[in-house]
């Protein structure tokens, strides 16, 4: 099911920065202003094409709660021409907006299981609608565990809402990192190793992924190892979307596009493209 509320899906639309947040070097949060239009239905998961005028679009995720459909985020890594060109707007500025587009993270269908949340870096942005709506609706799940890795301490997003999340009793919440100074006193390693260690039953769970590829592969075969089913484990690709509609086909990933058929995929329908380097 895709969320549609613009009559034109190529038609950029002008929305203004409210709020803007630095997270980490080179990662920033914009809140846009969408009170005008009414609000900003999504589905977690889901995407815009942003458009910083005269700069060209990017797609980005989704990343605030889809119970406020009233605020909506964005949380971006300056990385190339057009990131770098959003991350000098500011409170005020104007970008256009295309979407929402892609397929959504099966909340739904995982509801009355188990439920676990693994992140990459920043693939925690993509996934931070899901866990608002798990905590949301807590009672609809079983177990709820977030596995959160990154390189340092210091790219940590979400700092203040993880802490949070962390001092809730019916969540776990774990975050590692590769490598870090003597005052960490967290974990540290690859988030792989907190999968055998996080607290859900395998033959009930549903499994939701976003990060690096091979981190993505990695994390779906340690769950297939402990016992989880790869039907029920879920991976978000985002693969050089542009126009959101699946017509300039240069997100193509075998024989679907991602910007129409994902970003969301099930695992067990993808795993042997992952492996393909040309696709």
């Amino acid at each position: 099911m895709t969320v549609s509320s613009a009559p034109d899906p190529m038609l950029p639309e002008p929305l203004r920065i409210a709020r803007a947040k630095r997270e980490t070097h080179g990662v920033f949060t914009f809140e846009l202003d969408v009170s005008a239009r009414g609000g900003f239905p999504f589905l977690p998961g889901q995407f815009n094409m942003l458009y910083p005028f005269g700069a060209g679009e990017s797609a980005i995720s989704i990343s605030s709660d889809p119970h406020q459909p009233d605020r909506l985020e964005h949380t971006i890594r300056a990385v190339g021409a057009v990131t770098r060109a959003i991350e000098r707007l500011g409170r005020g500025d104007v970008v256009g907006v295309r979407g929402p587009f892609g397929s959504a993270w099966p909340i739904r269908e995982a509801e009355g299981r188990d439920l676990v949340v693994i992140a990459g870096g920043i693939g925690l942005a993509p996934l931070r609608p899901v866990v608002y709506h798990a905590l949301r609706r807590r009672e609809a799940f079983g177990k709820v565990a977030l596995l959160y890795g990154t390189r340092t301490p210091d790219d940590i997003l979400y700092r203040k809402e993880i802490e949070r999340w962390r001092g809730r009793l019916d969540v776990e919440v774990e975050v590692t990192v590769d490598t870090a100074g003597s005052d960490w006193r967290g974990n540290t390693g690859v988030v792989t190793k907190l999968i055998s260690r996080a607290a859900f039953d395998p033959g009930r769970a549903f499994a939701m992924i976003c990060g690096p590829e091979i981190m993505m592969r990695f994390c779906a075969r340690e769950l297939e190892r402990l016992g989880v089913s790869l039907d029920r484990i879920w991976i978000t690709m985002e693969r050089n979307m542009r126009c959101g509609t699946g017509l300039c086909g240069h997100c193509q990933f075998g024989p679907s596009f991602v910007c129409k058929d994902g970003p969301v995929y099930r695992y067990d329908r993808v795993q042997d493209l992952l492996l393909v380097r040309e696709v």
